[in-house]
């Protein structure tokens, strides 16, 4: 395999257009199904998460997820997109937030949490968020069990029925 430099390839594939920038897009985070990539950016003037579909080729706004002069951080996507947690840090002290993009309401998971966290995933049916603790001392791993009454990111997209209906 040879080591180009400064070249261009042919047969480059292209990149999504308006996916790229000229400012920092870093983090992403693709979801189970493969449409939607969420990351980092910068490009409208401060650090920010941002959704995009690769199917479209097109941004998707976020309503309700600005989280108001926080630094917003490691996204991770569930299966279809719908669920996207994520670190937000007020005054340096990182939280994991869950934003919903059925309701557009954002929820904090980690409020009173004594520890620093970082690097939070979801599962692909939203239910469970791993992330890195250092409550003990060094990083270790907890689980979070969002519950079995939650509407879960199932493939088809179809209603999860509740239990006490």
């Amino acid at each position: 395999m040879g080591l180009l430099s400064a070249c261009e390839l042919p047969n480059r594939p292209q990149l999504p257009a308006g996916l790229n920038s000229r400012f920092n897009d870093e983090q992403p985070s693709l979801s189970g199904d493969g449409r939607l990539v969420a990351f980092v950016s910068n490009r409208n003037g401060k650090s920010q998460i941002l959704l995009y579909d690769l199917q479209g080729r097109r941004f998707i706004g976020l309503r309700g997820l600005d989280p108001g002069g926080a630094i917003a951080e490691s996204p991770s996507l569930s299966r279809t997109g719908r669920y996207l947690v994520y670190i937000s840090s007020i005054q340096g002290r990182p939280d994991i937030v869950l934003y919903d993009q059925a309701t557009g309401r954002s929820q904090l998971l980690t409020q009173g949490y004594r520890s620093w966290i970082r690097n939070p995933n979801i599962s692909p049916d939203g239910r469970y968020i791993v992330f890195e603790t250092a409550r003990r001392g060094q990083w270790d791993i907890e689980v979070l069990d969002r519950g079995p009454l939650i509407e879960l990111d199932i493939a088809d997209g179809s209603r999860v029925p509740s239990p006490q209906q």
